[in-house]
């Protein structure tokens, strides 16, 4: 599913998208020093298939298609490597993954996820990650993760769901 023109304020070649989402991929593990090896190229190039967040098992089931010995194992090595790497984000509510448009930049993402078509939106509210650890760190509490996730209608739902 393409993302939405109305999200991002303008039309979306989503070919283009993906395309420059790879080349970014390529980029950062170089400068990194990894490597980004053809399988967990394909699980990146899957996961930027739409931008909806796709499921592990949903991954393993397109890699059938062109890689009879994938396993369950196997996929999730590779989303853990480009978790890692910060070029796929977990969206927890819905046990599934998307793909980071800004990998080169650490960062803390949240998301806007469309409960009507399934899209997920990266936003960055500066600060929020440091309030929250500062916050936290102020009654004693160690955050080792966060995740924060808001579910609603995107521009495009909305009317349609006469909201």
């Amino acid at each position: 599913m393409a993302r939405k023109a109305a999200a991002r304020g303008r039309s979306h070649d989503h070919h283009r998208c993906v395309a420059q989402a790879l080349a970014r991929a390529e980029q950062v593990c170089r400068a990194r020093g990894v490597r980004l090896t053809p399988l967990r190229r394909r699980v990146l190039e899957l996961v930027w298939e739409g931008h909806a967040p796709v499921g592990a098992y949903d991954i393993l089931d397109r890699l059938g298609d062109r890689s009879r010995r994938a396993a369950p194992p196997t996929v999730y090595r590779a989303l853990d490597f480009l978790i890692a790497q910060g070029l796929v984000h977990r969206i927890e509510s819905r046990n599934a993954f998307a793909g980071c448009a800004r990998p080169q930049q650490p960062h803390q993402a949240q998301y806007l996820l469309c409960d009507a078509c399934g899209d997920a939106i990266e936003i960055e509210i500066g600060g929020l990650s440091r309030t929250i650890h500062s916050q936290a760190a102020s009654i004693g509490f160690d955050v080792v993760a966060e995740t924060i996730e808001a579910h609603g209608l995107c521009d495009t739902c909305r009317p349609r769901a006469g909201a």
